[in-house]
């Protein structure tokens, strides 16, 4: 799918050092739909591309919400959207894509949220309210300032469980708050990785289906063991991958052009179907089952244990 060129229709402040963008279609039209949890990826200057969770109502179908936290290390993503982006300015957005769904056949939802991942559960939650399906939301922040969202989830009660590092709140108990759930609860977290580290070991006894996460940042290191070759099948070429590089760096450096956003295996925008040989996967998107089908893998951050890959490029 082609990208499509949307207009910054408004900046708002959602907390400390995170901005709301609201995008619109320059002729005012409709987007394309969206489903909660879904997000888009912006094509930035200098060649960035960085991926967004979509934050709003998926029943909206003329604008597209992100909310862009400013990273101290960032790689140009956020320090553009946060320092150079204006009203007005024209963005071409690919998406939207999905990699985190709601299951929308769940009897009760359990939301866990770390600081800006936030955005998508509050997507998820707009929907859910549509549906009628009963939820709870479980956030934690290092601070009531730099938690977005915090004004639109009052209106909520009691099914909102906020926690803020300095009001002296103590860390989510997420084994607690996993064994409180109503039977057959689904889960969902978004956060960083100590965060999503513990709910997957709070969630070890339950049936992967009624588990959902996202990372925003990869849990180890992407390999660049090399000593294998890549065979483009459409291109026909053989690129060598040398030790210290990833299959994508070693296509880049050979002028092969392959769209890539997070370097990390957390986005997915650089999947790219594998033909022949075995992927040593690193990702954090594909499935258990998806892994071992070998039949698709994220370059940016996956190597090989076979001595050749045959890529569908």
């Amino acid at each position: 799918m082609a990208p499509v060129s949307l207009r910054i229709h408004a900046i708002a402040y959602g907390a400390d050092d995170v901005l709301l963008f609201d995008l619109r279609a320059p002729a005012r039209g409709g987007l394309a739909p969206f489903d909660a949890g879904a997000h888009i990826d912006l094509r930035l200057p200098r060649g960035i591309t960085r991926s967004y969770s979509l934050l709003n109502d998926p029943a909206e179908r003329h604008r597209y919400v992100i909310g862009v936290k400013r990273e101290p290390e960032s790689r140009g993503g956020s320090a553009w959207l946060h320092g150079d982006a204006r009203v007005g300015a024209l963005i071409e957005v690919d998406g939207p894509s999905n990699h985190f769904a709601l299951d929308e056949s769940a009897p009760h939802v359990v939301f866990i949220a770390g600081g800006i991942g936030i955005t998508p559960l509050w997507s998820m939650v707009q929907r859910l309210e549509h549906l009628g399906t009963p939820w709870t939301l479980h956030y934690r922040a290092r601070s009531r300032r730099g938690a977005a969202l915090v004004d639109e989830l009052a209106g909520h009660g009691d099914r909102v469980h906020l926690s803020f590092g300095d009001e002296g709140a103590p860390s989510l108990d997420l084994a607690a708050i996993v064994a409180a759930a109503p039977e057959g609860a689904h889960f969902y977290c978004c956060g960083p990785v100590p965060m999503l580290e513990a709910f997957e070991a709070a969630c070890a006894g339950l049936d992967p289906a009624r588990v959902h996460l996202e990372y925003f940042a990869a849990k180890e290191a992407p390999a660049t063991e090399g000593g294998f070759v890549v065979h483009l099948a459409r291109s026909g070429r053989t690129i060598p991958i040398a030790a210290g590089c990833t299959i994508l760096d070693a296509l880049q450096a050979s002028g092969v052009a392959v769209p890539s956003s997070c370097q990390q295996g957390v986005c997915g925008i650089c999947e790219t179907a594998v033909l022949a040989g075995v992927p040593d996967h690193r990702d954090l998107v594909l499935s258990e089952q998806e892994r071992a089908a070998g039949r698709t893998m994220m370059i940016c951050c996956s190597g090989a244990t076979s001595a050749e890959l045959t890529l569908d490029l």
